[in-house]
């Protein structure tokens, strides 16, 4: 008995592992003391931890330039084994914008799924958590399409990403879209997305999927691809502001998606197709709505001259959508 009880506490074992771009070294453990420099390193050495270990890489305020994709492919099946976050998490008393790490490719393409295209986290494995984290586009020039969180085999589960920024330039440093995923358990949840061309990319073996109070202002194509899908569907708490389109699905088809709780303000479409001569709007849909409004403006706490404001990107007081609690902060 008392073996059997031993096994179960060693799967059960936690691994940390601490980065910190300015004063790590690639050479170093990883502990508090003694951190890693680069996310690279980190995600190598968690995947040589045994397999039934969880593993939470902590990020240290600074900027983090991915010269690479940074690949997570080691297959797990216990729920939730690596979870990349920031060391100081939005709500903490002490978070301020400052501490938030920032997540930046400078790579060329280094993706030729589908086509040639720029990645920055791969995930290849089960059950990933991505929380507290900002990313911002690629400035490289000869990147076109850069995804800064893309999962391409439609047979992995468990992709939660939680209280995270992207944004991107369309003049300088683009964000085709913010995240590409294929397959199961994607949950988005307290994200803002601010100025990319599409947020969510999400079209083959989709189920158990979530996007909850979050913001999407200004995607430039859509705010959301998406193609066939298996229940449940939760789309909840969202606001979708000055974009496209709030929704591009395949041609002729009808499904029966859920908005509940939600404003669609400033839009030039809402549901659209996209098909061999782009996006149209949709001439009929199948879909309902549970508390969606479409009147009053998103007003977003941005940059002054006083610098950055603690919720940048957020909606005001006095903005609409405001009870919705949708933003960065889960209090």
């Amino acid at each position: 008995m008392s073996i059997i009880l031993l096994l179960v506490v060693c799967r059960m074992q936690a691994q940390t592992l601490h980065v910190n771009a300015s004063t790590g070294s690639d050479t170093a453990n990883g502990k508090v003391e003694t951190p890693i420099a680069t996310l690279q390193r980190a995600v190598e050495l968690a995947k040589t931890f045994k397999t039934g270990e969880s593993v939470t890489i902590k990020v240290a305020p600074g900027l983090y330039t991915l010269r690479d994709q940074v690949v997570i492919d080691k297959r797990n099946t216990d729920e939730a084994w690596l979870t990349i976050e920031a060391a100081t998490m939005p709500d903490d008393a002490d978070w301020k914008p400052a501490q938030m790490p920032v997540i930046q490719s400078i790579s060329a393409n280094n993706n030729k799924t589908q086509f040639q295209h720029a990645v920055g986290f791969l995930i290849a494995a089960d059950h990933v958590r991505i929380r507290g984290l900002k990313f911002i586009g690629n400035g490289n020039p000869e990147v076109q399409y850069y995804y800064p969180v893309s999962r391409k085999d439609s047979t992995l589960t468990g992709l939660d990403v939680s209280q995270c920024y992207f944004i991107g330039e369309r003049n300088s440093a683009p964000i085709q879209g913010s995240i590409w995923a294929h397959g199961a358990g994607v949950h988005v949840d307290h994200c803002i997305f601010y100025g990319t061309k599409n947020a969510l990319l999400l079209f083959a073996a989709i189920r158990d999927f979530s996007l909850k109070n979050s913001v999407i202002a200004g995607a430039y194509e859509s705010a959301v691809w998406f193609g066939t899908f298996h229940e449940p569907f939760v789309f909840e708490n969202n606001i979708v502001a000055n974009s496209e389109y709030l929704w591009l699905r395949a041609e002729k088809t009808y499904p029966k998606y859920k908005f509940k709780n939600c404003l669609f303000t400033g839009m030039q479409h809402e549901m659209g197709y996209y098909g061999q001569n782009g996006a149209a709007p949709a001439e009929k849909n199948a879909h309902s709505e549970e508390h969606v409004g479409r009147s009053g403006k998103l007003l977003l706490s941005e940059v002054a001259t006083n610098g950055l404001p603690r919720d940048y990107l957020n909606p005001l007081p006095n903005s609409a959508g405001k009870e919705l609690n949708a933003g960065i902060f889960k209090k």
